[in-house]
């Protein structure tokens, strides 16, 4: 197994790294800092030993003047810690302090502005296709995700089952999250559904018979823990009546298929085209994060129910994206872009299927979706790839 070298770059200045659990962001903090004093608070007695007493750390600050990097994993466990760090900032601007975290939860509480600005906020996404090189394999990914942790895992099926348990056990009941953990449980496999789609939490409400406003608690939880996203409605332009609602999507597409139900009714195409949507959605999410966020994502869909899967908009202009698990292009597939086109006439127009071809319908570019996530790189825009 060849090293995979990851895009994310590290600053120069103190930084928090926010990700999911078993996206490699110890591997990237030990490539980066193989000298720093590490303090990893998912140690019962680490975290016993500063709930009790969090002047402990500016007492190893001190006593390890030599160090010039500190690594406090998974600060979530504890956000009363900030203040301390706080402190040290201001007191040892020379030094860099690495807070990691696998939740904003409990830091959203407590207030993460508590270091004012004094440290920038980073975050680490499973692999992108191009990262992996020669090692990606397309129909795994659909399959299977880009967690690193699935990823090089003797049995990813099994190891995606262990990774559900884990945030169900650990970051759902052993954090207190919720009060009901069967409600919770009905609801994962629910809004397994609404992956790629529209978030309705009345629909949502009825099929776990929960109440509603848990079930909007229950999503919170979800975006808090990383492990959901929230993709909004792009209303530039106000040409035509469009929708309100948010897109709701797992943040890997393997975690997506380990939490939907399966039985005899389905399909391949019920649960592998809202994968392939999600494996893009996930690449262009990396992609915008490891370029400083330069652009903002959306959806788009007027009331009608013409739609667009994606739209990027930023520094690297405006591109319209429409993804479909389809090795055939028909007409009705491109409307969605046309319209947009219409209202958006600057647009660059993309159409990822699962072909082979390269083609240029109208304005339309028609790229095979392999094509697109191997190409996709922090490096260059969009307009950047061959096409």
């Amino acid at each position: 197994m060849a090293e995979v070298r990851r895009y994310l770059q590290s600053p120069n200045s103190s930084f928090f790294l926010f990700g999911p659990r078993g996206t490699g962001k110890t591997f990237w903090l030990n490539r980066y800092f193989p000298d720093a004093l590490t303090i990893n608070l998912l140690r019962p007695n680490v975290l016993r030993q500063f709930s009790a007493y969090p002047e402990r750390l500016s007492e190893l600050v001190s006593g390890n003047s030599d160090k010039n990097q500190f690594i406090i994993d998974e600060i979530q466990k504890l956000p009363e810690l900030l203040n301390e760090i706080h402190f040290l900032i201001d007191k040892y601007p020379e030094k860099q302090f690495i807070l990691t975290g696998s939740s904003a939860r409990k830091l959203k509480r407590a207030g993460v502005d508590l270091l004012g600005g004094r440290a920038l906020n980073i975050s680490m996404h499973p692999f992108m296709a191009s990262e992996l090189g020669d090692q990606f394999d397309f129909s795994k990914a659909i399959q299977f995700g880009t967690i690193p942790l699935i990823w090089f895992s003797k049995n990813p099926r099994f190891s995606l089952s262990a990774y559900q348990t884990l945030y169900l056990r650990e970051e759902v009941q052993m954090e207190a999250l919720v009060r009901n953990v069967g409600q919770f449980n009905r609801f994962m496999e629910s809004i397994s559904f609404s992956h790629a789609s529209l978030l309705n939490y009345s629909n949502i409400s009825r099929e776990c018979e929960v109440p509603r406003k848990t079930v909007e608690g229950f999503v919170d939880i979800l975006i808090d823990l990383l492990l959901g996203y929230l993709l909004p409605p792009f209303r530039n332009v106000q040409k035509r009546k469009l929708i309100s609602h948010n897109k709701f999507y797992f943040f890997d597409c393997g975690v997506y298929r380990a939490f939907r139900p399966k039985g005899p009714g389905d399909n391949r195409q019920n649960t592998e085209g809202p994968a392939l949507e999600g494996l893009v959605l996930q690449h262009l999410r990396a992609w915008n994060s490891y370029r400083e966020n330069q652009n903002q994502l959306f959806f788009w869909r007027t009331q009608s129910g013409t739609e667009v899967d994606f739209i990027v908009y930023g520094d690297d202009g405006i591109t319209a994206i429409e993804v479909k698990n389809s090795s055939v292009i028909h007409p009705a597939d491109l409307v969605g872009l046309k319209a947009f086109s219409e209202d958006n006439p600057e647009a660059k127009l993309l159409f990822l299927y699962r072909g082979e071809e390269i083609l240029l319908k109208e304005k339309i570019h028609c790229i095979p979706c392999e094509k697109f996530i191997r190409e996709l790189s922090p490096g260059s825009p969009l307009s950047g790839l061959s096409m």
